[in-house]
């Protein structure tokens, strides 16, 4: 008996090859390999694909324009920054200013009151209107008062040293 196998001609005039060795399980042989895919003979023997130079004088010329873009726009970009921040604070200032203007109008409108002007006058320059007392309040110090007496100021009550009484006599009776 025979081992050998008979080939029938595929539809289309192609042939397939089959392999007398077994396969392994899991592996795809060229037997399973999809109709119409390409397969080489013997991939071991194929040359590494060479690829061209990573950068093209497409690549170069593009980098350099946009780094070029980029350089030109660094200094109106920073101008415009800088400007934006210069009217925030101005805008902060213009602010300030405008409450310290309306404070001063309100002072200038309250010192243009009549009431304000006799209440001022009163306090700062002691001034009673026409048909008004003055009476002013001194504090002599009480037999109940604690505060000291001021240095320097003799006090009238305590006994003199003699010889400070001696000098007093002669003095009174020079004249």
């Amino acid at each position: 008996m025979s081992t050998a196998r008979t080939r029938r001609a595929r539809p289309g005039g192609s042939r397939r090859r089959t392999s007398s060795r077994p396969v392994r399980a899991g592996s795809r042989g060229a037997a399973d390999s999809r109709p119409g895919r390409r397969t080489t003979r013997n991939p071991a023997r194929t040359t590494p694909v060479s690829r061209g130079p990573r950068f093209t004088g497409r690549t170069v010329l593009l980098a350099a324009t946009v780094l070029l873009l980029a350089l030109t726009l660094a200094g109106p970009l920073r101008q415009y920054v800088a400007g934006r921040q210069q009217l925030a604070e101005l805008a902060a200032e213009q602010s300030a200013l405008s409450q310290r203007a309306a404070d001063l109008q309100a002072q200038l409108d309250q010192r243009t009151d009549p009431a304000y002007i006799e209440q001022q006058a009163r306090e700062r320059l002691t001034l009673v209107p026409p048909g008004s007392r003055l009476v002013i309040v001194g504090d002599d110090g009480g037999p109940g008062d604690t505060a000291e007496v001021p240095t320097g100021v003799p006090d009238p009550g305590a006994p003199l040293p003699w010889y400070e009484a001696l000098l007093d006599s002669v003095a009174r009776a020079d004249g």
